[in-house]
């Protein structure tokens, strides 16, 4: 996949076949678009093309909006590269390039710069300055400049009821089964190992810090998790948790992994953990020796549900 920073160095003589969104998640729905993409370029012998922006529209244009994204952009870059895709334009979003009203934005990038023969789009597709450009109004530009638009019907996509925002908030209440059944992957943090306050080898249950330089990644509920990574190209499970550890008087949130049978120093080593399970709320504990005792019990859980399960 040929990954183009900003459609102004994006060129080609060969028609393209495009479709256009932020795909946060990058989740069945979308999955459903972009195959049909990759279908009818394969049949009609053009290239593939997806055009998405960065940051999110909300995060330049709604100044209050605390929106968290289930991608960084660099694993949003890495699941669209995974479906076939033959070109990724990343678009910068910025107040300038909102501007652009739905003739302009058709005219002069998706025609001048990106060659379109056809645009395929979900059924409630926006675009253009304050929105203003809706299906009809494509295929009114299409007929003007020589493209077709093809659009996925609401049936089509309401076959699995899905959104970003559906996915954010279960994530949020920590239904990790349910986003990762909507998203058809495991929902994934990934970042750095560094170094923490060693609470947890001290208590038999080294842990693995994971620091994420992202602050637009969403992070989900607090809590305990059932977790896996594939580290040295070894399978590990593992437990997690997300929280400010209450017991010992934490001041800021951290993310720690127990890794069920790895004895190795992970510090400074780049690692992607997949979310499995929910196991439990963060609480706060009377003592040490209680929290020992429930992360003996955690484990245990973990272990039992990851032999029946995974």
């Amino acid at each position: 996949m040929k990954i183009t920073r900003g459609f102004s160095n994006f060129s080609t003589t060969k028609k393209t076949i495009l479709t256009i969104g932020t795909f946060d998640g990058v989740h069945l729905g979308h999955q459903k678009v972009i195959e049909q993409l990759i279908n009818t370029s394969n049949k009609e012998k053009k290239t593939s093309l997806l055009l998405t922006f960065f940051p999110h529209p909300r995060m330049i244009l709604q100044k209050s909006s605390d929106i968290k994204l289930i991608n960084t952009i660099e694993e949003k870059t890495e699941l669209l590269q995974r479906l076939g895709l033959q070109n990724l334009i990343i678009q910068p979003f910025d107040y300038e390039f909102s501007r652009l009203t739905a003739l302009e934005f058709v005219r002069d990038v998706l025609v001048t710069k990106l060659n379109i023969s056809k645009l395929i789009i979900g059924y409630d597709h926006r675009f253009g300055k304050n929105r203003e450009g809706d299906f009809g109004q494509l295929q009114e530009h299409g007929e003007m400049f020589g493209f077709e638009v093809e659009e996925i019907s609401a049936q089509s996509l309401n076959d699995i009821a899905i959104s970003s925002t559906k996915i954010r908030k279960a994530l949020n209440g920590g239904n990790i089964q349910e986003a990762n059944n909507y998203l058809g992957y495991n929902f994934t943090i990934s970042g750095e190992v560094v170094t923490g306050n060693n609470l947890g080898e001290k208590l038999g249950f080294p842990t693995a810090n994971i620091s994420i330089k992202e602050d637009y990644k969403l992070i989900p509920k607090t809590g305990v998790y059932i977790v896996k990574s594939t580290i040295d190209n070894v399978l590990y499970f593992g437990m997690m948790n997300i929280g400010n550890r209450p017991t010992i008087n934490g001041k800021h949130q951290t993310i720690e992994v127990n890794f069920f049978d790895l004895d190795k120093n992970l510090y400074g080593k780049f690692i992607k953990i997949e979310l499995l399970k929910f196991l439990r709320n963060e609480q706060k504990f009377n003592s040490i020796d209680d929290l020992k005792a429930q992360l003996h019990q955690d484990k245990k859980t973990a272990q039992k549900i990851i032999a029946e399960s995974f």
